[in-house]
């Protein structure tokens, strides 16, 4: 009895046995009528781990595009100012002065008109500047003598030395205002008479003294035609009246002849029209 009991627990603590090792290794022993033979079988486990991933949306407004800069403007600089300039000058002249007739009279004269050619050398500031110009230059007048037609030529270089007065010579458009001496000097006169040779039984006899002198002024403007505003078209006018006589009494006469120059001085008027370079 005590022997069938023993063997009763000994069944009951080996299947517990058993019952354990197939929890913990997962391995099944199965025990058939016959106890010889065991079946062992091997379970792979596989474990899945879920792992929650909580993404965040956000809506995010794209900043808005930063302004374009503004272009930049470029400053306009003038040139460089030059103080020099030089030019050429064309100047038609009309003049008036006294002349004498075959009878003596002192007469005016009819204005003619004639020509100037010549140049100028300049120093400037933007403001004031000192200019000397060489102008050859044919003063002319014409006067009736009975039935005769007389016109008188003189002609004189011209040398004026000008103190001028300017809005501002580094603009493209200049106003100037001129001002100084003048020296003519007498390179040339002659008298020419058309009409009746018969009625010209007096010699006119023209004498002209050697120097004039005067006084110049004037007014006119410069426009530049360049970028640089170193080529300038000139324009303006220019008078002269002369300050002293420019007739010479001191030449002799035939009995037969006369002097057409009475005491006289010079006045003349031009326009003028010219290109000058800046340097």
């Amino acid at each position: 009895m005590k022997t069938q009991t023993l063997s009763i627990v000994g069944i009951l603590l080996f299947s517990t046995g058993i019952a354990m090792a197939q929890v913990n290794n997962g391995v099944n022993i199965n025990i058939n009528s016959d106890s010889t033979k065991t079946n062992n079988t091997k379970t792979d486990t596989v474990k899945v781990i879920q792992v929650d991933t909580v993404k965040e949306v956000r809506i995010v407004e794209a900043p808005a595009p930063a302004p374009a800069p503004a272009p930049v403007q470029e400053e306009k600089k003038d040139p460089p100012f030059k103080a020099g300039e030089i030019g050429l000058r064309f100047m038609p002249t009309f003049s008036t002065f006294n002349v004498r007739n075959s009878d003596g009279n002192t007469i005016k004269g009819e204005m003619a008109v004639s020509y100037g050619y010549g140049g100028m050398l300049a120093v400037n500031s933007k403001h004031v500047g000192l200019q000397l110009e060489v102008i050859y230059n044919q003063i002319s007048q014409k006067y009736k003598d009975r039935d005769l037609q007389r016109k008188v030529d003189i002609n004189y270089l011209n040398i004026p030395l000008l103190l001028t007065l300017n809005t501002d010579k580094s603009q493209c458009v200049n106003f100037q205002v001129a001002v100084g001496p003048q020296l003519g000097i007498n390179v040339g006169s002659r008298v020419t008479t058309t009409g009746n040779s018969d009625v010209d039984t007096v010699q006119a006899t023209l004498a002209v003294k050697q120097a004039d002198f005067g006084f110049a002024y004037g007014a006119g403007f410069d426009f530049a035609l360049n970028k640089m505003r170193t080529v300038k078209l000139n324009v303006g006018f220019r008078g002269v009246y002369g300050l002293l006589d420019i007739s010479d009494n001191s030449k002799t006469k035939a009995t037969d002849s006369y002097l057409i120059l009475d005491k006289t001085n010079v006045e003349t008027y031009s326009g003028y029209l010219g290109l000058s370079f800046v340097f």
